[in-house]
């Protein structure tokens, strides 16, 4: 499915595109970017049977020093809905950032981003949150998921991935792409 452009307009359709596919071939986990906890929400309405919603966020600090986007009762909230939610460092930038900020360059993992960002910004955010989710223990080894990200604000593409560890990416698997916006 591919949208006619990116953005928040296609959270319903992908959300809902993206429970349907993880009860369908019944891949229980489900994993969804959501740094306020919104996209998170309406992936837990949409959720009528047994998977199991990880929420991932951007780190503590990423918009400022010391600053979490997620309001404590809103993860609190979440959590009470059986969602369990991983904040940690990004894989895909992390240290590496911090060293091309203070020196300038471009180091490996934002070229593998950026790699992934040829096939768009929601792509690039489905395979990292996997591999954080797995790297935290979130989810097991040899899993496949369906992950939810998207281009800024709510979700607007959604794949079926079978990550791996950070120390091993490359054997990260984008199986299927559920949907994505048109380039």
């Amino acid at each position: 499915m591919l949208w006619s452009e990116a953005g928040e307009g296609n959270t319903k359709r992908t959300v809902e595109l993206a429970v349907a596919e993880a009860e369908a071939r019944e891949i229980p986990f489900l994993l969804v970017a959501s740094n306020t906890g919104r996209t998170a929400q309406a992936v837990l309405d949409e959720v009528k049977g047994d998977l199991q919603v990880i929420c991932v966020t951007h780190h503590v600090g990423f918009k400022e020093p010391g600053h979490d986007e997620m309001e404590p009762e809103k993860r609190q909230e979440l959590q009470e809905q059986g969602a369990k939610v991983l904040t940690t460092t990004h894989v895909l930038a992390g240290v590496d950032r911090a060293v091309r900020n203070q020196f300038g360059g471009l180091y490996p993992p934002e070229i593998i981003a950026n790699g992934l960002r040829m096939l768009g910004q929601g792509v690039k955010v489905c395979v990292e949150i996997s591999i954080m989710a797995l790297d935290g223990g979130f989810i097991p080894y040899g899993a496949d998921v369906i992950a939810i990200g998207g281009t800024s604000r709510g979700a607007d593409t959604a794949a079926i991935i079978r990550p791996a560890h950070s120390n091993n990416v490359f054997d990260t698997r984008i199986v299927e792409i559920l949907c994505r916006p048109r380039p």
